[in-house]
């Protein structure tokens, strides 16, 4: 019996090759999907930006009227607060929402230390904090900003509980002095700026660890901000 090379053919095509005897069939592999591309003007660098326009109004809000009448500091304190919350929550929803974007990673940090900077120094010109320790809070977040600048193409030190525990004492002391309180609540605000102080220089001499540990090449961490 002999058998027709159509008739083969087309066993083949209907059939496919699964189903002749030593044969597997093979699944192409899907094309991997491409990342999601986040759009710049998201609600979290927004609020970004809204964080770094909120900064001179709140100098001249803090400097009215020589800087110590009554309503003037409660307007200060109120936009410092509400700087400060910003700061919260644009960081957690690029986190949940995926909205994280190159420009929000060099604009956060900048509005930050902006702000909190702002506060020192104009608290300082205006003899309610003392100069030393606006230089030594400053100074550190330039020195990490230095520091990261100098390992940023060795690996990235990611913000730790220390860092950010910092950065929450900062800000509530600073709001207390800012308030026109007095009293125990005035000295209240300068007992959390000297805690403050401390985590200033023990999460800064941690950071500094860790980065001669990037830089020499050895594994690590970071438990700094």
């Amino acid at each position: 019996m002999t058998v027709q090379r159509d008739e083969l053919e087309g066993r083949w095509t209907d059939a496919g090759p699964a189903a002749s005897p030593g044969f597997a069939a093979v699944s192409r592999p899907e094309p991997p999907a491409e990342p999601r591309a986040v759009p710049l003007l998201n609600i979290a660098n927004v609020l970004t930006v809204l964080r770094i326009l909120i900064v001179p109004l709140f100098l001249i809000a803090l400097f009215a009227h020589g800087g110590h009448e009554t309503e003037w500091r409660w307007i200060a304190a109120g936009l410092f607060g509400l700087a400060a919350i910003t700061d919260r929550i644009d960081g957690q929803l690029a986190r949940k929402y995926g909205l994280v974007t190159d420009f929000g990673k060099l604009a956060d940090p900048i509005a930050d230390k902006a702000l909190i900077g702002a506060a020192l120094i104009g608290l300082s010109m205006l003899h309610d904090l003392p100069w030393w320790i606006t230089i030594v809070i400053v100074g550190r977040e330039l020195g990490v900003t230095l520091l990261r600048l100098a390992v940023v193409r060795r690996g990235v030190i990611p913000a730790g509980r220390g860092g950010k525990l910092k950065t929450l004492v900062q800000s509530v002391a600073i709001a207390v002095l800012l308030l026109p309180l007095s009293g125990g609540f005035a000295s209240a605000g300068m007992d959390l700026m000297y805690v403050a102080v401390v985590l200033t220089v023990v999460t800064g001499l941690d950071y500094v660890v860790q980065a001669a540990r990037l830089w020499f090449g050895s594994p690590g961490g970071s438990h700094a901000a």
